[in-house]
């Protein structure tokens, strides 16, 4: 609440109309914060060993977190996750970076793979100093809000919203947001940040609609509508002079069906 009344306070302050910044606070999510550190309970961790069923492929980016679902508290996303086992983050921060997500359900018998991946040997200077930038450590959460940091909401207001399309302050009450934000290396649910000055979960179904027509997403039904999908998380890791976020989103019914295989990543390189 303290939160929302700063931003309202600053709303206000640019004489923006009342009606227009409730508006606009109609679409305030849920949001978990995760970082290094923290009083908040731990809820998985940074980096670590990869540890997947034996039938599981091999991953082709690093392990960024492994976060254990049963031990988020209740309501701290609007997300449909799974009640119990692991979510593993995989992702390459960088320019022509990629990533995935494997769900471990509870009791899954689990054998070490490999930490570095191949495709990205730590000992070879150009992806040495990336490992050096990336997390490590337990993972602590901090309950917090979301609300868009781009202008355009039309497609993605959370489903108790009426979508806000023309809204005459939408990109001033964006800014409003994106200034009072602190930031976090991770953060699960949400709106994220902003991907390229757009929305990332708009720009994934796009992308994943491409995809499907190119022969290169799972089988399964996309849907081109961002009101069907949602962002399940994002990572954001500074570099010397640049740095890097990886968005994972999915659709709201394929999160309900732990299809995690049917993600779709993008990211966004800042150097």
């Amino acid at each position: 609440m303290k939160i929302l009344d700063q931003i309202r306070a600053e709303a206000l302050r640019r004489n923006i109309p009342a009606a227009d910044v409730e508006r606009w606070m109609d679409l305030v999510r849920p949001c978990a914060l995760l970082t290094e550190g923290g009083d908040g309970p731990v809820v998985g961790r940074f980096g670590g060993p990869v540890m997947l069923p034996a039938d599981a492929e091999d991953p082709e980016c690093p392990l960024l977190a492994t976060i254990d679902c049963a031990a988020l508290p209740t309501g701290v996303t609007d997300l449909p996750l799974p009640s119990d086992g692991r979510l593993l983050f995989f992702g390459w921060p960088d320019e022509d970076g990629m990533g995935d997500v494997v769900y471990v359900p509870a009791g899954a018998a689990v054998e070490e793979r490999q930490k570095y991946p191949s495709a990205f040997p730590p000992d070879e200077p150009e992806y040495a100093g990336v490992y050096r930038e990336l997390p490590e450590g337990e993972l602590h959460l901090t309950v917090d809000v979301s609300l868009p940091f781009v202008g355009t909401v039309e497609l993605q207001a959370p489903p108790w919203a009426a979508p806000v399309p023309g809204h005459p302050h939408s990109e001033e009450l964006a800014e409003v947001w994106e200034n009072q934000w602190g930031g976090a290396p991770m953060l699960l649910g949400g709106y994220g940040t902003d991907y390229n000055g757009g929305d990332p979960v708009g720009t994934a179904a796009s992308v994943a609609i491409r995809a499907e027509r190119s022969g290169y997403r799972p089988a399964g039904t996309t849907s081109p509508n961002a009101e069907d999908w949602v962002l399940l998380a994002e990572c954001n890791v500074s570099r010397p002079g640049a740095g890097a976020s990886i968005f994972w989103a999915i659709q709201r019914d394929d999160l309900i069906a732990q299809r995690f295989g049917r993600v779709q990543v993008l990211v966004d390189w800042n150097p």
